[in-house]
């Protein structure tokens, strides 16, 4: 197949789809885009109109204020110079969608992020932030490859939490707050809905506690939460669990904690010297993008004889695709962790989040 016949070409903006006339994800501004979530990475000021699932409307605008935004339920299609399209959960975060195009027959759907659970009909291994990953057939798949090396595998998630909780749990019998670092927009709504409340009090960076809100206001179910700086009682925070972003991370934002022990929630926790390089007390493997046989299973999922891979590990994924007898190649594009890191800390350094009570 020729590029004059593929839906969607790289463009220094960004994905294109040249029957449409419109962008999915773009990293330049243009006059529309569509967004699979509203990572940093993923959803940038400056464009015109955005189109993005109807779930992700509350983050979306959290993040990147008043913005021209139609949005779709899951499932629901619009026509735009012939091409139909839909958007279709991801499991990533609130409102993540993949992107089905239709044109003259043909059918491709973009991945954006996305999370496959470990066992797709166990509740105990799902997202509890968002509606799980569905898989769309379609003849080509662009996918993600975050994760996508075989060393990547995650634990059970309900193993994952015991290990966060015992960790709580020790911390607060000994009188020390602790500090879980985690991206403030999916990773630490997501560790709020896995963790046993009960174990203490739950604080949070005021980063955390704004998108908390939309989360709230979506429908999802997140345990009580305070910020640092309404905690008169400072004895209290020896037995709390703190979330915040990776970003504060030995600023003088930890200094009101007193005691504390320090954990970081993030797929690179598989590595150990991924965990060396961030020098806290514990690493938990937290992902919430797939894992490699989670990659394996939603290629497979969708039926696609094509396989365009855009991020990650994209040589060992596209050879792993060939080997399938998969028509496979990459597209470089300018998504992954350093942008959404950047906001993180943005983020974290303003002063009105934490000011305002």
């Amino acid at each position: 197949m020729s590029l004059v016949d593929d839906l969607v070409v790289l463009r220094p903006e960004g994905l294109y789809c040249p029957p449409g006339d419109f962008y999915i994800d773009p990293w330049r501004p243009v006059e529309r885009a569509v967004i699979t979530h509203a990572h940093a990475d993923h959803a940038r000021a400056g464009h015109a109109h955005y189109l993005a699932a109807a779930p992700g409307e509350g983050v979306l605008r959290a993040r990147l204020g008043a913005v021209d935004l139609q949005t779709l339920t899951y499932g629901a299609a619009i026509d735009h110079f012939g091409v139909r399209v839909s958007l279709h959960p991801a499991g990533h975060v609130l409102g993540s969608a993949q992107v089905r195009l239709e044109h003259r027959g043909r059918v491709w759907v973009a991945s954006g992020d996305y999370f496959v659970a470990g066992a797709a009909d166990d509740p105990l291994e799902a997202n509890a932030t968002c509606t799980p990953f569905e898989p769309v057939r379609c003849d080509c798949f662009i996918t993600e490859s975050t994760f996508g090396l075989p060393i990547y595998r995650w634990a059970p998630q309900h193993e994952l939490f015991a290990g966060i909780d015992a960790w709580w749990a020790a911390n607060a019998a000994a009188g020390r707050a602790s500090l879980l670092l985690g991206y403030s927009f999916g990773k630490a709504q997501r560790i709020l809905a896995g963790v046993d409340a009960g174990i203490g009090p739950i604080v949070v960076h005021g980063a955390v506690e704004s998108l908390n809100a939309a989360y709230r206001a979506a429908g999802v179910a997140l345990p009580p939460t305070r910020r640092v700086t309404e905690i008169a009682d400072k004895a209290s925070l020896g037995r709390a669990l703190v979330i915040a972003p990776p970003s504060v991370q030995n600023s003088a934002w930890t200094k009101r904690l007193g005691d504390y022990s320090d954990a970081f929630a993030s797929g690179w926790m598989q590595l150990r010297g991924a965990r060396r390089r961030r020098a806290v007390d514990r690493g938990f493997v937290l992902s919430d993008h797939a894992d490699w046989p989670g990659l394996q299973r939603a290629i497979r999922a969708t039926g696609a004889p094509r396989v365009i891979v855009t991020h990650g590990y994209e040589s060992v994924m596209v050879r792993w695709l060939a080997e399938q007898g998969l028509q496979a190649s990459a597209l470089s594009t300018e998504y992954g962790d350093e942008q959404e890191a950047r906001e993180e800390a943005r983020e974290a350094a303003a002063p009105a989040p934490e000011a305002n009570p």
